[in-house]
């Protein structure tokens, strides 16, 4: 969710439509999944599983299941980790501003979950229709490859 004006939210979140405790997220993932998605960690550069996948498909939230992002907006950005240059649908994730590291960024958000993605950048000139970068965790992500891509 953000502005009217494309800016990330600043103000409470809405409620997540699936709240779990902490003890209960634990259990539901796995300690390196539960770093990133629940404590808005980052996996390291270029070791996602996703970061050079061309497979076709659909990207859900791991966490949660919720469709996030498509194969058909994925690009190559060469950062390191999986780049969308826009979500599955605009209600899929949450922007917020991120003032972590000593730096201003937005960060990405499920919003079924509220679990954390990643973060989105613009204007850095990639060839894409949104000139935004969706730079997202592979490990917050799972893969459903399209029947034309399992036959």
């Amino acid at each position: 969710m953000s502005s009217q004006d494309g800016s990330p939210a600043t103000s409470s979140l809405p409620a997540p439509k699936i709240e779990l405790s902490p003890q209960q997220w634990r259990a539901r993932l796995t300690p390196q999944e539960y770093a990133v998605l629940r404590e808005a960690g980052t996996e390291r550069a270029f070791t996602g599983e996703y970061t050079d996948t061309e497979t076709t498909g659909v990207y859900t939230c791991r966490a949660c299941g919720a469709e996030l992002f498509r194969s058909t907006e994925k690009f190559h950005s060469h950062c390191g980790w999986p780049s969308f240059f826009d979500p599955a649908d605009s209600d899929a994730v949450i922007l917020r501003a991120d003032d972590s590291l000593g730096m201003r960024r937005v960060e990405v958000l499920c919003a079924n979950c509220h679990s954390h993605l990643g973060h989105v950048f613009e204007g850095e000139g990639y060839p894409t229709p949104t000139d935004k970068r969706y730079c997202i965790n592979s490990i917050a992500l799972r893969l459903h490859p399209s029947d034309d891509a399992a036959g």
